[in-house]
């Protein structure tokens, strides 16, 4: 009556790929996740689709708010607005148009200058130049040298201080793998964000043209919902996969291949994951909105071992996160070591013992040979590991799912969340996610905190 157009949500629940039913409704929550949900709100002044999804997992989800509000709020070496101007830069590079649209209005709030929102040549040198760095990480991290490093902490008025460049590395990694998991989980935007409201009536059938350019379908909701009934093919997927673990334990148990037969295994995993490549694998073009906020938009993601590059193989021995990574961290960004540690520590343990409708089932060997084929897709390999155990237990369409989440999230589709793991719970799909997360985040910092101990020797 008095003529204001009221929003109403485009989407169905915080997620596209996930049902609204079978996410944890708000007003239904325990105990434990009332509080991080009050927590979040009191942070970030909403409760995000991000948190809505997360919360499947209140142990990991309590870990990351406090990581999060840690980098982008307390005292540390950057002014805050620009702490939130590099995740728009790094958020951009995957055009993720959620977490861009996030933090501009995160930007303008702590007082950040509209003019800088207009495309990155408008935002002080000295954020121009951590350009090539952000694109490198977010896509290339193996190609990073100390004469990057140099060229950041040695350029006169515009240099970053040793301890700077760490808190921007550290935000540049968090929100290349938030990304990640906002591709990954299919994250609805926020109703006041565009793409997630719209202010025409409803449909008669309350199923409108809007709904399908959102990826959201009706009808795949019964087809797509694991909780349904289970197809026999995917229940006996489950068993396969139990018998697989099983039967490696045993062989582990009794014989252990040698040092050179480890590195071979490596070698032909590392090589067999470029050749893992999204069926739908057609060029999206970021759209100005986004791609504004950073430089050179061709440049993305090349395996490293095409076009006659060879990179040397990261030896976790010689440089990893517990014994280097995490000392220099906290050295030079007093807490945040720990926070990153807890946090990566939360997801590569966090088991619940079950697997689909299996209860008191041991999935550490399962997350080992999600974690270590990420770190192998980034060319770090683990000696201790044995690389053949990845294709007895990752199939073909999980693999794609993995490469696609963690190299090119933008071209996750519903089709490849649907076609892994089909019988399996979504909490445990989301539980993969943060694997893919942490596991991603961890393989860039090691990158780029090598660059930074070989500057300082």
């Amino acid at each position: 009556e008095l003529g204001i157009r009221i929003p109403r949500p485009l989407g169905h629940g915080p997620s596209r790929f996930i049902p609204e039913k079978e996410t944890v409704q708000v007003g239904n929550e325990d105990a434990m996740m009332h509080t991080l949900f009050a927590e979040s709100f009191a942070t970030l002044g909403r409760l995000d689709n991000v948190t809505l999804v997360m919360v499947f997992h209140p142990q990991y989800l309590e870990s990351f708010l406090k990581t999060q509000h840690y980098l982008l709020q307390m005292d540390g070496p950057l002014p805050l607005h620009y702490r939130h101007y590099i995740g728009i830069m790094a958020a951009a590079r995957h055009q993720c148009s959620y977490l861009v649209n996030l933090h501009v209005n995160d930007f303008l709030h702590v007082g950040g200058d509209r003019k800088w929102l207009n495309g990155l040549e408008n935002a002080p040198q000295k954020l121009q130049n951590l350009g090539e760095l952000n694109k490198m990480l977010a896509h290339r991290p193996w190609l990073i040298t100390k004469e990057h490093i140099e060229q950041l902490l040695k350029t006169e008025e515009n240099s970053w201080s040793l301890a700077e460049l760490i808190h921007a590395v550290v935000l540049l990694t968090h929100y290349h793998s938030l990304a990640s998991f906002t591709f990954g989980c299919g994250i609805s935007p926020e109703i006041d964000c565009e793409g997630g409201h719209t202010f025409r009536p409803p449909s008669v059938s309350n199923y409108c043209i809007c709904d399908i350019t959102n990826g959201y379908h009706a009808v795949d909701e019964i087809h797509a919902s694991p909780t349904g009934s289970v197809p026999v093919k995917s229940v006996c997927e489950v068993e396969a996969l139990m018998e697989k673990m099983k039967q490696l334990q045993e062989c582990r148990d009794e014989e252990e291949a040698s040092q050179e037969e480890m590195a071979t295994r490596f070698e032909r995993e590392k090589r067999e994951s470029m050749f893992v490549c999204s069926s739908e694998d057609e060029e999206s073009a970021p759209t100005r909105d986004v791609s504004r906020h950073f430089e050179d938009t061709s440049y993305g993601y090349k395996d490293f071992s095409r076009h006659g590059m060879h990179v040397p193989t990261f030896r976790a021995q010689d440089y990893s996160w517990e014994d280097h990574g995490y000392s220099l961290v906290n050295r030079l960004y007093p807490d945040v070591g720990q926070l990153l540690d807890e946090k990566f520590h939360i997801a590569y343990n966090l088991t619940y013992n079950t697997m689909a409708m299996h209860k008191d089932v041991d999935t550490s060997m399962l997350r080992r040979a999600i974690w270590n084929y990420i770190h192998c897709m980034f060319g770090i390999r683990y000696d201790d590991y044995d690389y053949g155990e990845i294709n007895q237990l990752l199939d073909r369409s999980f693999k794609v799912y993995i490469k696609t989440v963690v190299c090119t999230p933008e071209k996750t589709t519903k089709r490849m969340y649907d076609s892994f793991w089909r019988q399996f719970e979504h909490s445990e799909k989301v539980h993969v996610n943060l694997l893919l997360v942490e596991a991603r985040m961890q393989a860039e910092l090691l990158y780029a905190l090598r660059a930074i101990t070989r500057y300082m020797t």
